[in-house]
């Protein structure tokens, strides 16, 4: 999990603190993050030619990327919330 914290502490710089105590705090969040993770290895995978997908499978999976980084900023307002 180290590599999603830090590929998100590199897409959300400003809220180190809050993603620190949601890994430590919630399984929610730590499923998210490792989801991202898995997302984000396979699409560059994809774009840099190591693996072959279809482009409707490629746009799918930017999609879920893209759900579960807005489902982590939300998880981040709530945390900074309270």
């Amino acid at each position: 999990m180290s590599e999603a914290g830090h590929d998100l502490h590199a897409l959300f710089p400003d809220h180190g603190p809050a993603l620190h105590a949601l890994k430590l705090g919630s399984s929610n969040f730590r499923q998210l993050a490792d989801e991202h993770h898995d997302l984000q290895s396979r699409i560059q995978r994809v774009e840099a030619g190591l693996a072959a997908v279809a482009d409707d499978q490629l746009e799918d999976l930017k999609k879920r990327r893209l759900f579960t980084l807005d489902e982590i900023a939300a998880l981040i307002a709530i945390e900074e919330e309270a």
